[in-house]
This record gives C-alpha cells, sequence and structure tokens, in this order.
C-alpha cells in the first residue's frame, strides 16, 4: 500500500516525501507539492504538508479527508496525536504549511486566489489521486477543512478560487473559524489601524510579506491610519481580493454547508466578519444547511480604555450538544461527509454567546428596534468616553447595531470610537464585549449624513441597569491613531437601530 502511495504521489509533481507507520494506528506521510511560482521567478514553491492516513483505511475501505492548516506565522500540526479525535472517527487528515511559513516556501500574499488559492487546490489535486480517500467522480474527492484565524482563510480562499476557475470547488463542508470577511475592514476600519493587533501581526510574520507591503505596514503601524499616496495604493492592490467580500462582488457564492465559529469579543476578526460570511457567502440553500457560533474568545486582548466585559467560554456549542466548537466540527463533518446520525440541529440560526456567558439562538438578527439619541458631543484625540443612555433593563440585543446622524468636525482626520455598554450609571458602564469600531473623517464635514456600523454584540441587560451607546476620543486596540490637536465631533439627529429579542 505505502509502495502504491509513494509512488502515486511522485507522480503528481511531490517533490520529497518520507513514510511513517505507526503501529495500529495513522500512517503518516511527510511530503511537498510544488505550486505557483512567486512573481518574476519561474521557480516553482514548495507547499510542504503531513498526511495522516488512518488505520483501516484502503483502497476498498475508503473514508473522506480533512485538510487542516495553521494560524498567522505558524506552522503545520505533524503529530498525529492532535488528530486522533479525527482519524478514530474514519476521517484522514491533511495538514499544511501554508506558503512562506514552516517549511513551505514563497512570499505570503495573504489568501491572494492567485498564489494561496491554487496553493489549495494543488493539495485536493494530490488528494484527488489518493487510492485510500472516498471520491465523488473522477479528481473529486470527499473533503471537508478546519482551521482558524489563517487557518480560516485558507478554506474560502481554496474554495471561492476553485468556483472562479473552473465553476465549482470540489470542497464538501467547511469549519472555519475566527477569520474574516474583508480584510482590509478588519485590520483598518475605515482605514482606522486596528495598531495593537498589526504590531502583534507585523512582529510575528512581516518578514514574510512583500518587502512593499512590509514597508507599508510599518507605516501603518507608526501613524495609525491608511497611508497615503502610492503606499496605501499598494496596500489597496494587496488585499482587494484577499477574503470572500471580494468573491462575493464578483458574483460568487458558496453552495455548501459551512459551520462558523467567531469570537464576539475577538478584537481582530470581530463577529461583524463571521455574520457578513454567514449572510452574504453561502446561497441561501447552503446557508440553511450551515451553522453559525459565537462564542467569547479567538483574538482577544482586554479593552482597558475604554473599559469593557466578557465572559469566556462557548456555551452555545454545548448547548447544540458538544463540549467545545472543535467537538462541534467533528459532529459537524460526521454529518455531512459521513452521512451519520449525530443528532446535530439549529442549521440556518444564529447561537450567539450574550457578554455574560448565556447561549442566544436566534432565527433573524435583523433590526427591529429604534432609539431616538439626539445631539452627542464628543471630544477628538484625547478625552474620557462619553456613554449616553440607549434603554433601561432588562432587555437582550443582539446583532450589528447602528448609529446613524449628521456630523461635524473641526478638524481634519478627526473621529471617535462607538460601542454599546452596560452599567448602572454612565460612570460605570463597560463596553460590551470588548470591542469598539471607528469612525473617522479625513476631511472638515459639516452636517454629512453617517451610518455608522458598531461591533456586533449579544448581551442581557438585568433589571436595576442600562444599555448605553459610548462613545469614545481614544480606545487601546487603536492606539496611536494620527491626527491634529484635539478636536471635538459633534452629532445630530442621531438614532440606534438594533435587534432586539422578545423573549430570553
Amino acid at each position: 500500500m505505502h509502495r502504491r502511495l509513494a509512488a502515486l504521489v511522485g507522480a503528481l509533481g511531490v517533490l520529497g516525501s518520507s513514510l511513517v507507520a505507526l503501529p495500529a494506528a495513522a500512517a503518516v506521510t511527510d511530503g511537498c507539492v510544488a505550486s505557483v511560482p512567486e512573481p518574476g521567478t519561474t521557480t516553482p514553491v514548495r507547499i510542504c504538508y503531513s498526511l495522516f492516513e488512518p488505520a483501516g483505511a484502503s483502497a476498498t475501505h475508503t473514508v473522506p479527508l480533512i485538510l487542516h492548516s495553521h494560524g498567522w506565522a505558524g506552522s503545520r500540526t505533524k503529530d498525529p496525536a492532535a488528530f486522533k479525535s479525527w482519524l478514530d472517527a474514519g476521517f484522514g487528515v491533511l495538514s499544511f504549511d501554508q506558503r512562506s511559513f514552516g517549511e513551505s516556501t514563497g512570499v505570503a500574499h495573504v489568501m491572494n486566489p492567485d498564489f494561496e488559492g491554487r496553493d489549495v487546490i494543488k493539495l485536493v489535486d494530490l488528494v484527488a489521486g489518493l487510492d485510500w480517500v472516498t471520491r465523488q467522480g473522477p479528481g473529486d474527492p470527499l473533503i471537508g477543512a478546519i482551521g482558524g484565524s489563517y487557518g480560516g482563510g485558507f478554506q474560502f480562499a481554496g474554495a471561492f478560487t476553485e468556483l472562479r476557475d473552473s465553476g465549482r470547488t470540489r470542497f464538501d463542508a467547511l469549519a472555519p473559524e475566527v477569520t474574516w470577511w474583508d480584510l482590509k475592514g478588519s485590520l483598518a476600519p475605515d482605514e482606522a489601524a486596528r495598531t495593537m493587533w498589526l504590531s502583534l501581526l507585523y512582529a510575528g510574520g512581516g518578514t514574510h510579506l512583500p518587502p512593499a507591503v512590509s514597508a507599508a505596514f510599518v507605516v501603518l503601524i507608526a501613524t495609525g491610519a491608511w497611508p497615503p499616496g502610492k503606499a496605501g495604493r499598494d496596500l489597496d492592490a494587496f488585499f482587494a481580493r484577499n477574503g470572500p467580500a471580494w468573491h462575493v462582488a464578483q458574483g460568487r457564492k458558496l453552495d455548501i454547508p459551512v459551520l462558523f465559529g467567531q469570537g464576539i469579543s475577538d478584537n481582530l476578526f470581530n463577529l461583524n466578519q463571521g455574520l457578513a460570511n454567514f449572510e452574504r457567502a453561502l446561497t441561501p440553500r447552503a446557508r440553511a444547511r450551515s451553522i453559525l457560533v459565537g462564542y467569547n474568545g479567538g483574538h482577544t486582548l482586554p479593552s482597558v480604555l475604554p473599559p469593557g466585559f466578557a465572559t469566556p467560554g462557548d456555551p452555545c456549542s454545548i448547548a447544540l450538544g458538544s463540549s467545545s466548537f472543535s467537538g462541534l466540527a467533528l459532529r459537524f463533518m460526521s454529518t455531512k461527509l459521513l452521512g451519520k446520525a449525530t443528532g446535530l440541529t439549529g442549521y440556518g440560526d444564529y447561537h450567539l454567546a450574550t457578554a455574560d456567558g448565556r447561549c442566544l439562538t436566534q432565527q433573524s438578527l435583523t433590526a427591529n428596534a429604534r432609539y431616538k439619541l439626539g445631539k452627542i458631543l464628543t471630544p477628538t484625540g484625547a478625552g474620557l468616553p462619553l456613554s449616553v443612555k440607549v434603554a433601561a433593563g432588562p432587555v437582550t440585543v443582539a446583532g450589528v447595531p447602528r448609529v446613524d446622524a449628521r456630523v461635524y468636525t473641526l478638524l481634519p482626520d478627526a473621529g471617535a470610537f462607538f460601542a454599546l455598554s452596560v452599567g448602572t450609571n454612565p460612570l460605570t458602564a463597560k463596553v460590551v464585549q470588548n470591542n469598539t469600531m471607528p469612525l473617522r473623517e479625513e476631511r472638515v464635514v459639516k452636517g454629512e449624513r453617517r451610518s455608522i456600523e458598531l461591533p456586533a454584540i449579544a448581551v442581557d441587560v438585568p433589571a436595576g441597569k442600562n444599555l448605553y451607546l459610548t462613545v469614545t476620543p481614544v480606545a487601546d486596540m487603536f492606539a496611536g491613531q494620527r491626527g491634529p490637536l484635539p478636536g471635538a465631533l459633534l452629532l445630530k439627529d442621531s438614532t440606534l437601530t438594533v435587534h432586539r429579542t422578545l423573549s430570553r
């Protein structure tokens, strides 16, 4: 069997491999495939992997396979013990080093379909030639995918790139965690940089980026704003295609079931990104067969200014019958790829952890409540948060709140940060699930209409406490924003719209 596998892998252009047999367990093959060269070169990029064949798999007893990959600046998983539950359940697994990381070569293009997307397709081609992997037709293996953050990004890059290039994807189900819809909109919403996270991401993997992009990142971190001129245009071009938002804008949607896991207290790829993927990246048929779980976790840094709160945990995976999201992913794939009756329910719904750790399930998050807030005046550049009362508890709200107002500023490059908060009074109000979103006005404005998207949340406001809109001139995730002397930002005729649940 192993000789046949080695010969087949060689025929598919594998650059090198080694095989290790594990007694009464999985067989592990390490190897690399040749993929798309970097621009201006002809040398194929090497994408390296570890392939885990479960005990008992053979040409007469085939199994589905799960693709897995790592987060930003990480490397593939080589230890079969990490995939024991998958192997025991009857799945093969392939874990790989993404372009420029681990043993793979090349430069990180951060999920560009013409590079990382093609890398994933090369790996699917490899899997399609394995005689122990179930095929649904010639060259069409039965496959799913798992992974978080950058390891969630590869799933969309691979599936959407196949859809673009051939009109269909060979992926049969996905389970991305804490990943993005629009990469620029995550790293710099309204072109205001999440400098805390960008600094960490650059420190971990900045040298893996193309040199011009790496230099632009330094400017982005130093100034807190999207670079002007050529540097900004280079960044725009680099990020233009790197996420589901671009593919959907081109008219593509995935028609496969997806289990989404998104951190609501994630202050890099927030719940807004997960909701956009769930609501916009799938066909209606696929969404009806998919599940979104929001938990308090992911890329989390504490919100100190303004102060925030969130109870860590994943109550919704538990409510759906699994001890964790990884356990839920195994049940999801067992249902979709193995056809097992796992008792999994909740398809098509939103399952969101509240800030205090309860699971809230809703069929819709459409805004159904509107609150008039009137005039709001906040300093810009420096100062303390301002909290404006929205409603008295008990009340439960969820989804993406939005503030609509006429905006006035005194100086250019003025802005503020917005969130919903809970407290007994304005001085004790804490930001729900540690997230803020910016409004940044590059030029002086006088009465311009703006619709400001706030962080998506889920929160129970108990009796005795109030729901507030917090507006703050500074926010720690966006530290170091470029701006002139402190000024002021005025909102007139402001209203807040949000989804208010009818029952708990």
